[in-house]
């Protein structure tokens, strides 16, 4: 067997590891990667793969903590074009509204699409799992679980993959907490 028939069976089996070791944190979501083998007209190198889960995963970190911090100039690093905008949008509205939105996310089951012949786009979708919660001036009133599909598509800058759509629907399947009827905050309905 040569390593290159070697490194394509074994490397999808290794990337949910791999993306949990990047993440080297307690509170690490689970991540499970679809074998790579089938997405298009080109192969997809080696090196694209694990930075293509390690640069998606960075932007869920990125994504919540510029909505925990009110803070959209942080989204620079892992969003641009529509993503970007829409990301930017609703952290202008939760900042005039006094909230902040926590995102914990907790898995991802990921399935690359299409990865594009040129190599200047990935079409992912994402079954992801997470817990939000809404505080106003500090305070919690809202707190949901949330489980959904979100269709990505990555574009390399700046020697990384950035998001540039990520378009979702929450179906929050479990209400934990609400105080004032913030069952679906903007924040929520944004991402």
């Amino acid at each position: 067997m040569s390593i290159r028939g070697c490194r394509r069976r074994v490397l999808p089996a290794l990337l949910p590891g791999l993306a949990a070791v990047l993440l080297c944190g307690a509170d690490a979501p689970e991540v499970h990667v679809a074998p790579l083998d089938s997405v298009g007209p080109r192969t997809m190198e080696l090196q694209t793969q694990s930075s293509l889960v390690r640069d998606y995963l960075q932007a869920w970190q990125t994504m919540a903590g510029a909505f925990e911090q009110n803070r959209p100039e942080m989204l620079d690093g892992s969003f641009v074009g529509a993503a970007k905008d829409q990301l930017l949008n609703t952290i202008r509205q939760q900042q005039k509204a006094g909230i902040q939105t926590l995102y914990r996310d907790q898995s991802h089951d990921l399935r690359v699409l299409f990865y594009s012949p040129e190599g200047l786009s990935i079409e992912l979708l994402d079954k992801v799992e997470f817990e939000v919660e809404v505080r106003d001036h500090g305070k919690a009133v809202a707190k949901e679980h949330v489980r959904t599909n979100y269709m990505v598509i990555l574009t390399p800058a700046e020697s990384k993959w950035k998001v540039r759509v990520f378009q979702g629907g929450s179906e929050p399947t479990k209400a934990v907490e609400s105080d004032r009827g913030l069952a679906t905050s903007p924040a929520i309905r944004a991402i």
